[in-house]
């Protein structure tokens, strides 16, 4: 342990991309636990869209307070712990936030051995949505046709080559409704949706009968500096007597190791592919979060602190 904690801070709410103004680093001491509590030096944080929800505005969770460390998800080693079955030494995953120590309560511990990358991705909250959101909330069935759309020829190639995909569509340099029409002629049997906006309402507009739409982000409205555009195409829906349903992951939290279970057996089996983009140094959390929004990652974006 060193004597200082370096804290990531939320200076100012941010109305498009964060920038040096939102946040603020800062060193203090080290926090010491309380009871029930344990110290978890931070080692990974989980990049994920909706901590830019979090900056700005209360969600399903309060927003981040102005001055509070910036909420985020991650793993770290307990270094000292007053909280029954978490002991020195555990590799654990919790709400850790953008520093190197955090004090906290509630959290799962990690099986040794599961690589960081695997436990924030796949077996994190990115693969338990997934997994719950594909299956529970959009009702997945075998021989639907599986097309992904991405920003640039590079992923667009990872989906096909590497995830396996039928069908891969550029948003950046093709007519998205005309190439969704060409690779799914009898309509969108599922969508899900992460990005709201003209994609939403291309897919809406292109459903099949009986078609699902599974929410889950809307990550093209979150730092544009304007209201959300809603989609035109809702009345679609009625025609096709589709469903369109949101989802937060929390609600599952009781099932998490089913899926879990699942979810690693599909990658030991080679039927599901994963991939990561590690920036390393806390002090990049704002730069990796941004990245999101440019498209500059390719795979789940993880902090190594």
């Amino acid at each position: 342990m060193t004597d200082a904690n370096r804290r990531i801070v939320l200076a100012e709410r941010p109305t498009t991309m964060v920038d040096e103004r939102t946040t603020r680093l800062e060193e203090g001491p080290v926090p010491s636990p309380g009871p029930g509590q344990a110290l978890v030096r931070v080692t990974h944080l989980s990049i994920d869209p909706t901590i830019r929800g979090w900056m700005g505005r209360d969600t399903y969770l309060p927003a981040i307070g102005i001055g509070e460390v910036v909420r985020c998800a991650g793993l770290g080693q307990v270094v000292e712990s007053r909280r029954e079955g978490v002991a020195v030494g555990d590799t654990v995953f919790g709400l850790l936030g953008w520093q190197d120590y955090a004090v906290v309560g509630d959290v799962n511990t990690v099986p040794p051995g599961v690589a960081p990358e695997l436990a924030l991705g796949l077996l994190g909250v990115t693969g338990l949505t997934a997994y719950f959101g594909l299956i529970d909330v959009g009702h997945l069935a075998e021989g639907d046709v599986v097309v992904g759309i991405a920003g640039s020829d590079e992923k667009c190639a990872w989906l096909l080559d590497t995830a396996g995909f039928d069908h891969a569509v550029n948003y950046k340099t093709e007519n998205v409704p005309k190439r969704l029409h060409d690779v799914c002629p009898d309509g969108i049997d599922l969508y899900w949706d992460n990005v709201g906006g003209d994609i939403l309402d291309a897919c809406l507009g292109q459903l099949a009968m009986h078609g699902r739409v599974v929410l889950c982000g809307a990550i093209s409205q979150y730092a544009t500096g304007a209201e959300p555009v809603g989609p035109a195409n809702y009345l679609n829906l009625i025609g096709k007597r589709g469903r369109m349903e949101g989802f937060i992951v929390l609600d599952y939290a009781d099932r998490f190791p089913e899926a879990q279970a699942k979810l690693f057996e599909w990658a030991v089996s080679g039927r599901i592919h994963t991939a990561e983009h590690v920036v390393d140094g806390l002090e990049h959390a704002p730069e990796a979060l941004n990245m999101l929004f440019t498209g500059a990652n390719l795979g789940k974006v993880i902090v190594r602190v």
